[in-house]
């Protein structure tokens, strides 16, 4: 058996005795959940459905994204939901993928209001819920995408802003290096390309990627390198296992 270090402080162990597909969990908002993408659901559905292919069976992904959650939201919930997607008993899933945050930057009320999620409060939840998540299994954490301000507020009552977003990205990744997440940097890479390419991919709202935008974050997973390594092919699958 050849054993992998992984950068969430855990080993992986390739096995080549018995072929299964890894239970894969994404937790957190909107962007995990898929809302602004009509046609493939968002990134999490369209690349669950192409792991459905009967020519070529990949891993199986739960979607466990809930709009507008925070932080301290998906902490709440982050074990038990992880603890019952393992779909066979005494089973759990083999990795987590983390995405949340921008809700928590979202200032209230007024352009200048306070941030829904105080950033200290922030700072230290962050810390919590990738330590709570890295003792379940290997983690990754796929960041925010940045929002269009000329359209806020969201609903009336949500000033989001490059600003704030940077911030609260920034504790994440800083947090995610201390823990030895992966972490896919969105919002750096998006907002390095014109505003007219950032307008093609984002709903009228503002916030929510669409179609286009969607489909962009698809590839842009695929092609990290900590889900790259783990693709599964129909002679191996890399099975987790905690030492």
């Amino acid at each position: 058996m050849q054993l992998l270090q992984t950068s969430s402080s855990m080993q992986l162990s390739l096995s080549k005795k018995r072929v299964q597909p890894l239970k894969i969990v994404a937790l957190g908002d909107s962007l995990v959940y898929g809302f602004g993408d009509t046609e493939g659901g968002g990134w999490v559905e369209r690349l669950r459905r192409s792991w459905m292919q009967p020519s070529s069976p990949g891993h199986v992904i739960y979607n466990l994204g809930v709009r507008g959650d925070r932080i301290g939201q998906v902490a709440k919930r982050l074990e038990v939901e992880f603890r019952h997607r393992g779909e066979l008993r005494n089973r759990v899933p083999d990795m987590i993928i983390l995405s949340v945050g921008v809700n928590d930057s979202a200032r209230v009320g007024r352009p200048n209001g306070k941030n829904y999620t105080d950033f200290a409060v922030f700072e230290t939840e962050i810390a919590s819920l990738l330590e709570q998540a890295s003792l379940l299994c290997p983690v990754l954490f796929v960041g925010m995408v940045p929002v269009d301000e000329t359209k806020m507020p969201f609903m009336d009552c949500l000033y989001y802003n490059h600003s704030d977003q940077y911030r609260y990205k920034e504790a994440i990744r800083l947090a995610c290096i201390k823990k030895g997440i992966p972490y896919l940097d969105i919002f750096q890479k998006w907002i390095g390309f014109s505003e007219e390419w950032r307008t093609e991919r984002l709903s009228t709202d503002g916030l929510h990627p669409n179609v286009t935008g969607y489909r962009e974050l698809l590839e842009e997973v695929l092609n990290w390198s900590a889900i790259a390594k783990y693709n599964y092919n129909s002679h191996h699958a890399t099975n987790f296992h905690e030492l």
